[in-house]
């Protein structure tokens, strides 16, 4: 019951937070803060998953990038063959007096992406669109496995959890145009870029979904 709580709680804290309301929160910084630990999620589009994160408080930067793959400084045009192993990904530096890695986590899992797909977000399919917790050390492998099991004993989606753990390695930073792509898509063009709104009604969708008897 206690963790049926919390679920309910982080649910209604993070569902009121959409890729239009993605101005950035209160602790994010603009530059990389030093000595801040790190959560490194692969889930789809690394735009998309970058945009769900900004706006938490607790979140201090994000940066995206490749990682998981065998190639050394892949670009955006290597890891869209889908043949270097590499997902998108995405780094989140953290204050965990504000926001802890259980609920990074969480927020990653039941917010930011669908983690019953394993290769594919959306329209995005490939490899590089892989559902993947990188975990930095034993404790995140530990919470992070923790957040899936209580969410599959649950049964909060209908179909298996397939996100995958994985130590973290490498992380190559992407080209400077994907970094707050959806900001930048705005500030040139004056309006959202499509994907947002798209965004946010297939979640709708996916929670109609999840909640239907």
């Amino acid at each position: 019951m206690k963790s049926l709580v919390l679920a309910a709680m982080v649910y209604a804290m993070f569902s009121l937070i959409t890729p239009t309301q993605a101005a950035d929160g209160p602790d994010f910084r603009k530059e990389k803060p030093d000595n801040m630990p790190v959560a490194t999620f692969a889930g789809g589009c690394f735009w998309c998953a970058e945009s769900e994160f900004r706006p938490l408080p607790g979140v201090l930067f994000t940066i995206v990038g490749y990682t998981g793959g065998r190639m050394e400084n892949p670009t955006y045009d290597d890891v869209s063959t889908g043949q270097t192993g590499h997902a998108e990904a995405l780094e989140i530096y953290f204050d965990p007096a504000k926001i802890s890695y259980t609920a990074l986590v969480e927020h990653f899992l039941t917010r930011a992406h669908d983690p019953t797909e394993l290769n594919r977000q959306w329209v995005d399919e490939g490899p590089q669109y892989r559902s993947a917790i990188f975990y930095h050390n034993e404790e995140q492998k530990q919470q992070a496995q923790a957040v899936i099991d209580r969410l599959s004993a649950e049964k909060y989606f209908k179909k298996p959890i397939v996100t995958v753990l994985a130590p973290a390695g490498p992380f190559w930073i992407a080209e400077e145009y994907h970094q707050n792509y959806y900001d930048k898509y705005r500030e040139t063009y004056g309006q959202p870029h499509r994907r947002i709104e798209a965004k946010k009604l297939m979640k709708k969708e996916r929670e109609k979904e999840r909640l239907r008897n």
